[in-house]
């Protein structure tokens, strides 16, 4: 991915671009490859870079000379961008500052942040965590932070400062259009062919078959140029499309600064595909991303010398890792419907599902000591009456409306359960027809065979899965053909119950089949009989024996990469663009998102987002489901979810590295992000009414957080000299006010405090109090005569988040093994530390005696950088699903 900065020489962009080319080589030729200009970057390379790119005078190549540590510089820059920001210098003058844009000024004692009358609210929250970088790279971490709003002029405030130092106050100019305003307008995509340099334009509807995998072509889209390469084109080929590229550009007239992405045939991004009017997808990305994710390391192991004859194709048995599943203990109600109304199902029925029917489930329970928290969802059978599909949606959409949009909401089709959903049921029994008084309408009329289930019929039932998220068991056909020699099946036949165990299923599986056969008869007698045991009577049963399959039926359960999306509407047409390398910050309080974990799709909405746009959720989330069936071949089933700001459930959370004290902070974007990072309110913000007291015990826990872990002041400056304030003592002054002014508050605003509130603020106040004491007989300096003069400063050093819990309960995403060092010690002679090749699920000659859930654990520290290319403590900094897509792909899942 090479970079083109605007001053580099010629020659030294021609070396980026060849040596781009000989990293793609040894790559393998499957890189895609994008070039990007300095200003001009996509959204994809800057977030690579968070927060921020600050070019730099001068370079470090041959023709340039390196930059000067000199004397602190005051700058201004201006800063664009809702997620991915761009920021640049410009002269530090008053006719540099519009109304339109957002702009930092970063002097020696303190960084100023101007935001333009009509500037956005998002980039002005994104120039907040500039200003975080530019206070931890140039001041030690130490420094005042002010934040000043155009046409709100107040002398003895920061404003005055501010202004004061552009000569005083005057007004500023309407902006002047730059090269950097223009904006290369997205133009309906063009395809050319590329055959001996020469370009022809394919006058066809763009589909996947026009693309020859021995030509290259070119897709223009106005904005962005493609470069696709068929996958047996040749090398000079590739490079006689670039230069054709290249002549394209010229002779269109378009910018020096125009992106251009090649990509190779079987890489295709997601941009790129949805440029046709169809994809059709194939399904073994999975397997060949964890095959060559093995042989890259092994590749690895063998150039550091490491014998790696143990790694083998050979299976075997991998453990099911657990999702992030809802607390347990809550109280499960089921609902079916039946016509215009619904039946509440008895607590026996619980977990009985008709395919023939449409249910709402409601899952109320505590997570913590958290509030009650809710699951909401409605259940669609496969065989289940269109009348009754609208009807459900209808009803729990007033459901949740009832509950003012509390609980997650969310839609499954049967087939499609997610491991949540599955959980709630021990078990989960999935019955041929339908109770409910439309579906036995639907069959009168059509003169149809009546097969719902009855507990003194004929029915049988498969029982595959056995753990907890996964337990699901389905009644099948009444044949032998039904049966199969892997898994356990319950033959019901009038008064009799069979459990016919197969030669290759498990004893989990024969376990579990006892507990549904209680389950749909309770108190029964079962007779057991394993395969090719079974009398004449078990045949007649089922319509005597025929041949059945012996063989596992696989199914696709690779972990796929998440990826975030925002939206816009065209003409109906849903149009997504893409939240490279997210976090929990790109959801920002004023939008709406899509989340495709590819086995569930979610819909985020910020609490900014208008009650009548919330109601349309679920419209969204069908059209991007349309547009994800044909472009990245996810199941027009997939389970589809609602999730509103602030009642993010775990199996959501789980996708990002989650801080939930967020969740308490009230306010748009910037207000949130100002309270989060410096522990302020936006003096132009609105003054509480009722909301104002979690935003402000907020601040308070953040400036207090930061006064009792000043992390950052040890650090040391290499960019430029550190400031030579001290802002310790104004810190600490500046928590205990905005705790104090939080006690305050609340006092004043409730008649009654609870208990457990007033503990943790004396607590709170303690502690500090301990803190500055403590301090003051130690420190060099005299404390300041007046704190809360100190504390009218807005100076504080960031907050320290705090330790991150992950959904299962641990601390920053890492879990100890299940199986302790004392038992893996003694199984393999005192060692517990074990090479690669003996840890991979298809080892010739595997470890026992491990937690084969956390076998990444029992690498050396060494040998785990090699395998995955960092240090074990920056690999459980990561989101769980990123861990276990890197382990999966490292053959250590």
């Amino acid at each position: 991915m090479p970079t083109s900065c605007i001053d580099v020489m010629q020659d030294e962009a021609g070396t980026a671009a060849i040596k781009t080319i000989e990293l793609d080589t040894m790559l393998g030729g499957r890189a895609v490859q994008h070039r990007e200009p300095q200003g001009y970057e996509s959204d994809k390379f800057l977030s690579y870079f968070k927060p921020c790119i600050i070019p730099m005078e001068g370079g470090f190549a041959s023709g340039f000379k390196k930059p000067e540590e000199e004397k602190f510089e005051t700058r201004l820059y201006i800063c664009k961008g809702k997620r991915a920001i761009r920021v640049k210098e410009v002269p530090f003058s008053r006719s540099s500052l519009n109304h339109d844009d957002v702009f930092i000024l970063d002097t020696e004692k303190k960084i100023y942040q101007f935001n333009g009358a009509n500037s956005n609210i998002q980039e002005r929250a994104k120039a907040l965590e500039v200003i975080q970088h530019l206070k931890e790279k140039y001041h030690d971490g130490v420094c005042n932070v002010a934040i000043v709003d155009d046409g709100k002029l107040q002398a003895e405030s920061d404003s005055g400062e501010f202004w004061v130092l552009f000569g005083g106050f005057a007004p500023i100019g309407k902006k002047a259009t730059s090269d950097d305003d223009v904006v290369l307008e997205t133009t309906a995509p063009k395809l050319y062919s590329i055959n001996n340099g020469q370009l022809k334009l394919e006058d066809i509807v763009l589909t996947k078959s026009i693309l020859e995998n021995n030509k290259c072509f070119l897709l223009d889209c106005g904005a962005e140029l493609f470069v696709w390469v068929g996958r047996v084109t040749q090398v000079e080929d590739r490079k006689t499309a670039s230069a054709a590229v290249e002549k394209f550009i010229i002779k269109e007239n378009r910018p020096k600064t125009t992106r251009i992405t090649q990509v190779i045939q079987g890489y295709e991004n997601h941009t790129f595909k949805s440029k046709f009017e169809s994809w059709p997808v194939s399904n073994t990305a999975g397997n060949a991303s964890t095959e060559e994710g093995r042989i890259k390391v092994t590749a690895l192991l063998k150039q550091k010398g490491v014998d790696v004859k143990g790694i083998s194709k050979s299976s075997a048995p991998v453990n099911d890792e657990v999702p992030p599943l809802l607390d347990g203990g809550g109280k499960p109600e089921v609902w079916c419907i039946n016509g215009s109304a619904k039946t509440a199902l008895p607590k026996e029925e619980l977990g009985k599902f008709y395919s023939g029917d449409c249910y709402i489930v409601l899952y109320t329970y505590h997570s913590g000591d958290k509030k009650e928290e809710f699951y909401l969802t409605y259940w669609i059978g496969k065989h289940s009456l269109q009348e009754d599909q609208e009807m459900v949606f209808q009803m729990t959409n007033t459901l949740w409306n009832s509950m003012k949009g509390r609980p997650v909401l969310g839609r499954i089709y049967q087939g499609k359960e997610p491991p949540q959903f599955v959980a709630l049921f021990q078990p989960m029994v999935i019955l041929k027809g339908g109770i409910s008084s439309g579906y036995k309408k639907f069959v009168e009329e059509k003169g149809l065979k009546d097969e719902t289930y009855c507990a003194d019929g004929i029915a049988l039932i498969r029982v595959s899965g056995t753990s907890v998220h996964n337990n699901k068991t389905l009644q099948v056909d009444a044949v032998s053909m039904s049966l199969s020699s892997t898994d356990c099946f319950i033959l019901q036949s009038k008064n009799a119950m069979f459990i016919w165990i197969g030669n290759s299923s498990s004893y989990e599986q024969q376990q579990w089949a006892g507990k549904v056969a209680e389950f749909l008869k309770p108190g029964v007698a079962v007779k057991h009989c394993k395969e090719g045991t079974e009398n004449s009577t078990f045949w007649s049963a089922i319509g005597g024996k025929q041949n059945y399959t012996s063989k596992n039926v696989s199914t696709d359960v690779g972990i796929r990469e998440p990826h975030l999306y925002t939206f816009s509407l065209r003409n109906g047409k849903l149009e997504v663009t893409e939240v490279f390398n997210f976090s929990q910050d790109d959801l920002l309080t004023e939008d709406t998102m899509i989340l495709d974990t590819h086995s569930e799709v979610f819909v985020w909405m910020g609490q900014g987002v208008e009650t009548k746009e919330k109601q349309k959720a679920f419209e969204i989330g069908e059209k991007y489901v349309e547009h994800a069936v044909a472009f990245e071949g996810i199941s027009p089933d997939v389970p589809l979810y609602k999730v509103i700001e602030g009642n993010e459930p775990c199996f959501f959370r789980t996708y990002f590295s989650w801080d939930s004290t967020r969740s308490v902070i009230h306010g748009n974007s910037f207000e949130k992000k100002l309270s989060v990072l410096f522990g302020m309110r936006s003096e132009g913000g609105p003054k509480s009414s009722g909301d104002g007291g979690p935003t402000q015990r907020a601040s308070a826990l953040a400036a207090l957080s930061s006064a009792l872990n000043p992390s950052s002041q040890g650090k040391q400056s290499d960019e430029r000299p550190p400031s030579s304030g001290d802002g310790g003592h104004t810190q600490r002054a500046s928590a205990m006010a905005a705790l104090s002014s939080s006690i305050n508050t609340s006092s004043k605003s409730q008649t009654q405090s609870h208990s457990g509130q007033g503990s943790q603020r004396a607590a709170a106040v303690a502690a500090l109090s301990n803190v500055l004491t403590a301090e003051g007989s130690h420190s060099p300096h005299h404390s300041r005569a007046s704190p809360t003069a100190d504390a009218a400063k807005t100076e504080l050093a960031p907050a320290s988040p705090p330790s991150e819990i992950e959904p299962d309960g641990t601390e920053d995403g890492r879990t100890e093994p299940d199986v302790s060092q004392e038992q893996t010690a003694n199984e393999n002679g005192g060692q517990t530390i074990f090479s690669y090749e003996r840890l991979i699920s298809k080892s010739t000659d595997p470890v026992s005696g491990i937690d084969y859930k956390r076998r990444e654990t029992y690498l050396a520290d060494s040998e785990f950088q090699t395998v995955f290319g960092m240090t074990k403590e920056e690999f459980y900094e990561q989101p769980r699903w990123k861990q276990e897509l890197q382990k999966k792909k490292a053959d250590l899942f």
